[in-house]
């Protein structure tokens, strides 16, 4: 700003001393005229004039040279994944430069520098604006992030408040407004910018700034320096960031000019593929929408970015071309037209082959890259696997032995804990078993108790059965378990299972109902093991039904013998049907 009232001082000196208003703003004509208020001689002050030209010019054109090869090197790093040096830049800054003089460009300086103005002070506001309202407020993050690897790759908040800003400003200062627009057009882009930008920041709640939290891992305010995983220099952990493509911290640099990664460490909707794809299908009808992702697609994306860059670009240099002839302009001006025209249309045959083959190198790499990552890929767990099969083949081995001694030692304990208790069981039901018979067989016994005393004869004789049955697990253990089937009269012994559950269902106050006369009478069976099954169902439902009825049926059809157990209690879940029979 004090450069700018500096600037207006020189011009209002410059009118004072009566130079032409065309010619003030000329910067010799402003510092002639300044030095001849200070020296006494004229000759003097055109000698100060022209030696601060000369200073001032030799430091403007090293510090573009400079500054111009940082922005070429940091966009085309960005774009292009590759780094060849700033000396290079420095030099295509410099071609350029001469490039452009040799045109004769520099005559429309002026004009360009009036229109890139108000871009620049479009980009300043928004910053401005983020800086003093959305950080106050609440709606951005309140420190400054600049690494790649956290960030979304276009904000809406700054890309949308600078784009209608300038779009804004560019169209005043372009006359389009009026007079008065025209006048105030940098004013127009600073006020749209910083007003734009806290409502874009308020609308999306600033959810577009920070694309990967610093809670995931971050080297924020660390005092050590790290090395990068790439390229093996330390950095300070300000200029670090976790990589989980390459398993560890990466530099700034490393980070824009990987290629391979496809920003693994953001989510898919940070990447400017997918924010371009995902603004596209808001702006074009959805049966397009397929086409968006593919190489015609991005070719004709392309083009429309190059078609009218490379107009505005002839249509200067044809402005340019006009002011030179002067007079001659409008006879020169259809011929000249049509030879820009011709140009163009060359040019953008050209532009349009050439972008066709980036799009065809783009999608190639891109495939070379994905068949790698799967190989890759593939390979990795094919390694992770062989490591994790031979761990578990180790921890397999160590368990089983482990589990062979321990089962070795289980099974001694229960050998000689069966034979032991089979033992003490038997003793007591024995007794009761021979009371039981010979109550059974008193002949003055009346009818009612003598049914009872078969009950419990019943009912002991199955326990005894039982405890026999624990030796079995001896012959389980072996394989050498057999069924045992010979003649049963299969309608008593069901009738003898009715007379055993009918007390109990009694005693709970459920109905016992029952259908056992469709059983065949004799049957081959195994009448140990189909007893003990039917017991133990119809004991568990006994057992659960608290309220309701218990029934009992069997049927024969074709040589198979069903048998069906139902009650009212809460039955048996679904998962557990299938393993019903298992522990027979």
């Amino acid at each position: 700003v004090l450069k700018m009232l500096g600037g207006a001082l020189l011009a209002y000196l410059a009118l004072t001393l009566a130079v032409p208003a065309d010619r003030a703003v000329d910067p010799n004509q402003m510092y002639l005229a300044a030095y001849e208020l200070v020296f006494p001689n004229y000759t003097w002050a055109v000698a100060a004039t022209a030696l601060l030209v000369i200073v001032s010019q030799l430091k403007i054109n090293v510090t573009n040279a400079y500054a111009g090869s940082l922005a070429w090197s940091n966009f085309f790093a960005r774009v292009t994944h590759s780094h060849p040096g700033r000396v290079v830049w420095v030099v295509f800054n410099t071609l350029i430069a001469l490039m452009l003089m040799e045109l004769e460009v520099f005559k429309a300086i002026g004009h360009v520098l009036g229109l890139y103005s108000n871009i620049a002070i479009s980009w300043i506001m928004a910053v401005v604006a983020d800086l003093v309202v959305n950080k106050p407020m609440g709606w951005s993050p309140k420190g400054v992030e600049f690494k790649r690897a956290r960030l979304y790759d276009f904000n809406p908040v700054g890309v949308g408040a600078m784009g209608a800003a300038s779009i804004l400003s560019v169209l005043a200062w372009l006359g389009v407004f009026g007079p008065m627009a025209q006048a105030f057009s940098a004013a127009i882009a600073m006020v749209v910018a910083f007003v734009t930008a806290p409502l874009i920041a308020w609308a999306t709640k600033g959810r577009y700034y920070i694309a990967r939290p610093a809670e995931e891992g971050s080297y924020l305010g660390s005092s050590l320096q790290r090395q990068c995983v790439i390229c093996e220099r330390a950095y300070e952990g300000d200029d670090m960031a976790p990589c989980p493509a390459y398993g560890g911290p990466i530099c700034s640099l490393c980070c824009s000019l990987d290629a391979r990664c496809h920003d693994l460490c953001k989510p898919a909707e940070a990447r400017g593929r997918v924010q371009l794809n995902s603004l596209l299908r808001r702006l074009t009808p959805k049966l397009w929408w397929p086409q968006l992702d593919t190489g015609l697609g991005r070719y004709l994306l392309l083009m429309a970015w190059v078609a009218p860059a490379l107009a505005g670009l002839l249509a200067m240099i044809h402005q340019a071309e006009l002011r030179q002839l002067g007079d001659g302009a409008m006879a020169a001006a259809p011929a000249l037209r049509g030879a820009f025209i011709k140009a163009y249309c060359a040019l953008l045959l050209l532009a349009g082959v050439i972008g066709w083959w980036l799009v065809l190198a783009q999608g190639s790499r891109r495939v070379a890259q994905e068949e790698s990552n799967r190989q890759t890929e593939a390979l990795v767990r094919e390694i992770d696997s062989h490591r994790r099969t031979d761990e578990e083949l180790q921890r397999a081995k160590h368990a089983a032995e482990d589990a062979r001694r321990a089962a070795e030692a289980a099974n001694q304990a229960k050998t000689r804990y069966i034979s032991s208790i089979s033992h003490e069981l038997r003793t007591p039901l024995n007794s009761i078993l021979g009371y039981a018979q010979l109550l059974d067989e008193d002949p003055a016994m009346p009818p009612q108790r003598k049914h009872s005393v078969g009950v419990i004869r019943r009912g002991g004789e199955h326990l005894l059965s039982l405890i026999e049955g624990t030796l079995d697990i001896a012959r389980i253990e072996s394989g050498k378990l057999a069924l045992n089937p010979k003649p049963l009269r299969l309608r008593d012994s069901l009738q003898q299972i009715v007379n055993l559950f009918e007390l109990q269902a009694a005693a709970k106050g459920l109905r016992f109902e029952h259908d056992v006369d469709s059983a065949p009478d004799l049957v081959r069976a195994d009448e140990r093991r189909l007893t003990q099954i039917l017991i133990n169902v119809l004991g568990n439902a006994v057992k659960f039904t608290q309220v309701g009825r218990v029934a009992f049926r069997a049927s024969h059809v074709r040589d198979m013998a069903v048998f069906e157990i139902e009650d009212t209690g809460p039955g048996i879940a679904a998962e557990d049907i299938e393993r019903i029979f298992e522990p027979f």
